[in-house]
């Protein structure tokens, strides 16, 4: 069998392109739009959503990226994940997949291209959502996603836009991916990297049906710009600064260790590049930043709430089985930096 972290330099979500380089290219793109687009590629929110109805939009997503672990079905499972949780951050419900796949011939061969699959489907129908199609493509270098439709109800759709200053902050998963994928390269941190596996192929369908029970002002999902590069999004686009509390941060077993050995993905760095707008306490520990900045695969749910309604949202996602929900900072009002991280 193939090893399929040796065909590829950076995996899972660590091989996007940097927030400052994606900014910079799509400033220089004419979008085509109308009165029925309600969000699309001029923001930062994680779903283009259409109206076709007073009271019902799609919510329409694609997501893709190389292998972030080794066993093929495991693949399917995280970037199936990854991709349906664009839909839920938008508070939306997944209905259709497509399958996105480039691989090589050996993997054809070698039938794990079956397993990848597989994995996906399995995830697919934990969804409640169906598969309808895909394209595929030979490519030396394995890439594997879905695009996604799903509905919402237009006066429904959360936006990463919408934080309010008072607001609370609850994050739905643990952070650490990306530090954790490059353990297991070593087999080191056995404990934290099964967790992040498990965390990865996890849904965040639970949590989007306890926060639907709530209110939500703003919310994405926590991916490759890591914690630091969507809290900042969240924040720039609300117009307001959010301050965030490390050590209320939900992180796999281990992450610091790990973080400490300098088992950081080189996409960690690039994420630093588009921090002009966020400020670290100049005391804290250097590896702490390495943590926040970390690109995340298939991550969870940054959700602003309302302060008063925080006990009883992380209870109930608690009690639902998101288990490790937290809150983890808050919304005020604008300063100098729209981030600002604090122990």
């Amino acid at each position: 069998m193939v090893r399929l972290t040796s065909l590829v330099g950076q995996g899972g979500c660590a091989c996007k392109i940097g927030p400052h380089l994606l900014a910079s290219m799509l400033s220089q793109v004419e979008g085509v739009t109308n009165s029925d687009v309600l969000t699309d590629m001029t923001g930062s929110d994680d779903a283009g959503v259409y109206r076709i109805a007073p009271d019902m939009a799609l919510v329409q997503t694609i997501d893709f990226f190389t292998p972030i672990v080794d066993d093929p079905y495991i693949f399917g499972t995280i970037a199936a994940a990854n991709s349906l949780s664009d839909i839920y951050a938008m508070g939306g419900k997944p209905l259709t997949t497509m399958n996105v796949l480039a691989v090589p011939m050996v993997l054809m061969e070698e039938k794990q291209v079956e397993r990848i699959l597989n994995g996906a489907m399995a995830v697919v129908k934990q969804a409640g959502a169906v598969a309808i199609g895909g394209h595929s493509i030979e490519n030396p270098i394995p890439v594997f996603g879905l695009s996604v439709t799903g509905v919402v109800n237009p006066r429904s759709i959360w936006k990463n836009s919408g934080a309010m200053v008072g607001d609370a902050l609850i994050l739905t998963k643990p952070i650490g991916t990306g530090i954790m994928s490059t353990a297991l390269k070593g087999n080191l941190f056995t404990k934290g990297t099964e967790e992040a596996i498990h965390s990865m192929c996890t849904l965040n369908q639970t949590a989007t049906e306890v926060m639907s029970h709530y209110t939500v002002h703003a919310c994405t999902d926590i991916t490759g710009f890591g914690l630091m590069g969507h809290a900042y999004e969240m924040a720039y686009n609300s117009s307001v600064s959010v301050q965030l509390r490390f050590s209320c941060i939900p992180l796999f077993s281990d992450v610091v260790k790990a973080a400490r050995m300098g088992l950081v993905p080189a996409a960690t760095y690039g994420n630093r590049k588009a921090s002009s707008g966020i400020f670290i306490k100049n005391d804290m520990e250097p590896t702490w930043g390495d943590i926040c900045f970390d690109p995340q695969t298939s991550g969870g749910l940054l959700i602003a709430i309302p302060r008063h309604e925080v006990d009883s949202c992380v209870k109930s996602l608690h009690q639902s089985g998101v288990i490790h929900a937290a809150y983890i900072g808050d919304v005020i009002k604008r300063q100098g930096k729209n981030l600002v991280i604090v122990e």
